[in-house]
């Protein structure tokens, strides 16, 4: 699984974190961090994620083999 997100849409709303908050974080200054290839135990949760947040930042390519990004 890939995950990306066009940092241009994200308005750190935070949804993304509270859906999966092993893949999504915030730093002290607001900026996302994200697990760009997340273990495949953690789709759901990124598939959450990505249907939460409310400018759709996230994409999630679930046919990405883990290690490649």
């Amino acid at each position: 699984m890939r995950v990306t997100v066009d940092t241009n849409l994200c308005q750190s709303h935070g949804q993304c974190v509270f859906a999966a908050p092993a893949v999504f974080s915030f730093d002290e200054d607001d900026y996302l961090h994200y697990d760009t290839n997340p273990s495949d135990a953690y789709a759901a949760h990124v598939r959450t994620a990505a249907s939460m947040c409310p400018v759709r930042a996230i994409t999630v390519d679930a046919d990405a083999p883990r290690g490649e990004a």
